[in-house]
Order: structure tokens, then C-alpha cells, then sequence
């Protein structure tokens, strides 16, 4: 028998006293999910994974789109106490094999839909990936994950434990680092993490619904989707991310909380003003959003169409600490990332000073949870300093009321003639122009200078792309900023490489500038 305790926080104790609620609904095809359903599937899964030789602390890789069944294959590690890692599925056979084969994976689920992407791996993986389970079937060589699930019965293990995530980084700064946490041995249903802290914040109670609209295999959309599922809320997930489509889904699910990264915001401030007027948000209690530091104005304009229930956050995978600010406090500090609520933060100098407030140093924060990247010793060395205070190379400052500010990430500082720069201050004044649709800003060789700063921009209209609109912009920013934070030059591009979680994987747009020297500038000019 279970433990009463340990069904506290999980979908076992939603079944009970609400078993036909939707714990997932897709809010494209309308597939639904019950809870009686997440949490009888989950304990089939669980069994299988156990049946098949994997013992609490093994790993298993989850290559899905955004699919009905992803929080079951979660919950199903959980329960078992495994270590889950979620794949990045637009990435190539050889990167998803690194991710697979490094995590150490002994099981992994996969889908009908990527079938080509699956098949891809059986050459490339290492032999003891020996459970190969695909969603849908279709996967030669891969059993069809249903008729595999069906075998076992709907019962818990004897000794469900709470499992963990190690989720690996998105790779914006370099090759992808999972990130591990110590797995303990709690009954199931009594952690509580930071992810637990911000749904609270944010006020996700039972019976609530909570749009995620990002892909599941980002660290942000698969915490929240357990956390939510932990209370007894119905996740409305997205299959991909359609600003129109968005809005439309609030109206007709009735959200009532729902997670962005400023980029979301961005896409539906630029619909058409007919289509957001008519929009029915009514429903939203509370709005969340992080990832990437949000331009004021885009912010401003959001709490002034939605109204002052828009919260932000920061925080990591690795976990290491968390802020949080509500609306009204962000409209007395625009810009802010909030106060602590979870770790202390420190702003260090190069040496490791602590600087004071209002001085812009390296984020690190006093008190983290401890973790590692799973085997790259010396990086885990880099964000752990002597006193155990941990970072993520993030960049800001703390005012002297407590509260963080970003800036950006010190690999895309740009240092011209000497200068600190920081490009999301560009980024951020000509992302609200109204003839750009996205926006990168970094550094590109300078012979004299050492760097100067080079934007990027999607136009709105392709046709507008050339010498005037890049004036424009110049000018425009230059009317915001000091001259020296402007970029010198702007190129255009039909799309800019952004992650689908919102991230702007810029390191690919900078490295074609250094990679050719500063004659590369010219290769992408109007592209």
C-alpha cells in the first residue's frame, strides 16, 4: 500500500475526488486526458520501465512534440524515481544522439509523427539504449509504445519515489550541458521545489486551467506542466505557438493562468488591433513569463491590455535561484526582475568582489540547491565559486531595495574600444519599432575598436529590407540610447534563428561575422 501522504501532490489524489477532469487538453486537435487516465497510464509505464531493468536513479529520454501523452511519460519517471531527460526534437540525429547517449539514457519514447527522426538514432545511439518505445507505432525496430503500456497493470509501484529532471541547456552559449540534481528518496508527492514556489505565486489552485503554449522540452513548460498537475489544474497545451491561435484558446478553454517569454508578447502586440479587441481574456487570473528580459514598452503594453495580473520571474535550470516581481512593482521599477524568493543574490566583480548596489557584475546566488553538469567537471567548477555560491554567467545588478536587474549574458558583452556594451539595451529599444519583427544585437570585429555593435533585424515587410530602413533604425535607437549602445550597422534576414521557447540563438547569427572575420558582415546583408 501507498503511503496517504505520498498521494498529496500527484495526479493520484486529483483521480480520486475528480477522476473524468481534464488533466491535459490539446487545445489544436482537443485531445483530452483525465486524470484517471494520466494517472493509470503513468503507473502502466512505471511498471514497464521497472520491468525492463531500470532502478530508481537510471535514465530515460523523451524525443515528443508537444503530444497528449508527454506529462504520462513524465509522471511515469517520476513515480519510478528516474532521472527524465526531454529532447529537443528539431534537433539533428547526431545532436539528439549527443543528448541521448551523454545523459546516459537507457529508455527512450518517441512518436509516430517523428518516426524519421527515431529511426535516425538506432545507428547513432549507444547499444544499452535497449527500451526503444514509440507513441503511434511506425518505429522499425521500436516497440508500439500502447500495446507495450497495455501489458502492465494500472496499479502504483510498492515504492514510488519522487524522480527528477535533468534537463540540458539550450546550447545558446555552447555545446548542450545537462544539468543534474541529487536524487533523494521521497515518497512520491512530497517535494516541493522552486517550481512548486512560483506556481503558488502565481496562484494555480485545483480545478484551475494553465495555458502552455512552449514546447514541452524546455525546462519551464514541463516543470509547470507537473506542478499543475501536482494541484489538480487541466494544462492546456499548444501543440506550437500561433499568437492568434493563442488568444483564441483562452477564450475558449477559460485560462485562468498562463506562462510566456517576452516573445509571445511581442507576436501578439503586433496582431492586427481588430483581433486583439476582440479577444476574450476575461478568464486570466494570473500571467507569468520569463526566459529572456522583457523591452519595458512591451511590458507596459501588456499590463495595460491584460491588466496588472502579468508576474515575472527569474530563475535557471540548474535551479541555482529565483526572483519574482508583480505587476505593480514592476511599474515602479521598470525593468526589474524582482526580489529573491528563492537563494540570495550577490553581484560579483571579476576577482569575486561583491560589488554595490547599482553596479553591474555577474549574477550569482548564496544559498543554491547543489547540482552539477553531468560529466564536465571543470564547468561545474566555473559556476560554483569557493563559498558555494553558484551562477549561470547571467549579467545584472541588485538596487538597494533588493531587487534584480538583467542586463545580459556576459558571452554576448560587447567591448568596443574598451567599453562594456550590453546589446540587449539595443535590442530592447528596436524591438518595439513597429517595422521590425525581431530583433539580434552583438559585437562583430572591428580593426580599430576591437568590436562595434551590429544588429539583425526580421522586418515586418521583406520589401522594406535595404539602406533606408536600416537608417531609420540607426536613428531610431540613437533617439533612445546613447550613441556608443547603437548598433553602426544593420543587417536583414527573412527569420531569425529563435528557439520555439522564445530564445534567440544568436551565437549562430555571431559566429558568421567571426567566423569570416569582419568581412562576413556583408554575407548576410538583406539575405
Amino acid at each position: 500500500m501507498v503511503d496517504e501522504t505520498a498521494v498529496l501532490m500527484s495526479p493520484g489524489a486529483v483521480a480520486q475526488r475528480a477522476p473524468d477532469r481534464a488533466a491535459v487538453v490539446m487545445t489544436g486537435s482537443g485531445d483530452v486526458v483525465t486524470y484517471r487516465e494520466l494517472e493509470e497510464r503513468s503507473c502502466r509505464l512505471a511498471r514497464l520501465l521497472r520491468a525492463r531493468g531500470l532502478d530508481p536513479g537510471d535514465q530515460v529520454a523523451i524525443l515528443l512534440e508537444n503530444h497528449p501523452r508527454y506529462l504520462e511519460v513524465m509522471w511515469a519517471a517520476v513515480r519510478a524515481g528516474l532521472y527524465y531527460t526531454p529532447v529537443n526534437w528539431h534537433l539533428t540525429p547526431e545532436e539528439v544522439a549527443y543528448i541521448v547517449n551523454d545523459c546516459g539514457a537507457t529508455a527512450i519514447v518517441s512518436s509516430s509523427r517523428l518516426a524519421s527522426l527515431a529511426a535516425a538514432l538506432d545507428e547513432a545511439v549507444v547499444p544499452w539504449v535497449t527500451t526503444r518505445l514509440a507513441i503511434g507505432g511506425g518505429v522499425a525496430g521500436w516497440d508500439d509504445y500502447e500495446s507495450a503500456v497495455a501489458a502492465f497493470p494500472a496499479e502504483p509501484l510498492a515504492d514510488e519515489r519522487e524522480g527528477l529532471p535533468m534537463y540540458y541547456s539550450s546550447g545558446t552559449t555552447g555545446r548542450p550541458k545537462g544539468i543534474k540534481r541529487p536524487l533523494g528518496s521521497e515518497p512520491l508527492g512530497t517535494r516541493a521545489d522552486p517550481v512548486s514556489t512560483m506556481l503558488a505565486l502565481l496562484g494555480v489552485q485545483d480545478g484551475d486551467v494553465y495555458l502552455s503554449p512552449a514546447p514541452m522540452y524546455h525546462a519551464a513548460p514541463a516543470g509547470f506542466g507537473i506542478a499543475a498537475t501536482r494541484v489538480g489544474a487541466t494544462v492546456a497545451m499548444m501543440e506550437s505557438f500561433d499568437a492568434g491561435a493563442c488568444l483564441e484558446a483562452i477564450g475558449r478553454h477559460r485560462v485562468t493562468h498562463a506562462q510566456f517569454v517576452p516573445t509571445h508578447f511581442v507576436r501578439m502586440l503586433k496582431l492586427p488591433e481588430d483581433v486583439r479587441a476582440a479577444a476574450d481574456v476575461s478568464s486570466l487570473r494570473g500571467v507569468i513569463h520569463a526566459a529572456a528580459p522583457c523591452p519595458v514598452e512591451t511590458k507596459r503594453e501588456m499590463i495595460e491590455w491584460w491588466g496588472p495580473i502579468i508576474l515575472e520571474y527569474y530563475a535557471s535550470s540548474e535551479g541555482v535561484g529565483a526572483t519574482f516581481i508583480s505587476s505593480q512593482e514592476w511599474l515602479d521599477r521598470p525593468g526589474s526582475a524582482g526580489r529573491a524568493v528563492v537563494g540570495t543574490p550577490r553581484v560579483l566583480d571579476d576577482d569575486g568582489n561583491e560589488l554595490p548596489a547599482g553596479e553591474v557584475g555577474t549574477i550569482w546566488f548564496a544559498g543554491a540547491a547543489p547540482f552539477e553538469y553531468h560529466n564536465d567537471p571543470a564547468k561545474t567548477a566555473e559556476a560554483v565559486n569557493v563559498r558555494g555560491e553558484a551562477t549561470t554567467g547571467d549579467v545584472g545588478y541588485v538596487d538597494a531595495d533588493g531587487y534584480l536587474y538583467l542586463t545580459d549574458r556576459r558571452s554576448y558583452l560587447v567591448i568596443s574600444g574598451g567599453v562594456n556594451i550590453s546589446p540587449q539595451e539595443a535590442e530592447n529599444v528596436l524591438t518595439v519599432h513597429p517595422k521590425v519583427f525581431d530583433v539580434a544585437v552583438f559585437g562583430v570585429p572591428n580593426a580599430e575598436m576591437g568590436e562595434e555593435v551590429k544588429a539583425v533585424v526580421q522586418p515586418v515587410e521583406w520589401s522594406e529590407a535595404g539602406p533606408e530602413l536600416e537608417a531609420e533604425l540607426i536613428a531610431y535607437c540613437k533617439a533612445h540610447l546613447a550613441s556608443f549602445k547603437c548598433p553602426r550597422s544593420v543587417d536583414f534576414e527573412r527569420e531569425l534563428p529563435r528557439l520555439d521557447n522564445g530564445k534567440l540563438y544568436k551565437r549562430e547569427l555571431r559566429d558568421r561575422y567571426w567566423a569570416g572575420g569582419a568581412g562576413a558582415a556583408a554575407s548576410v546583408t538583406s539575405s
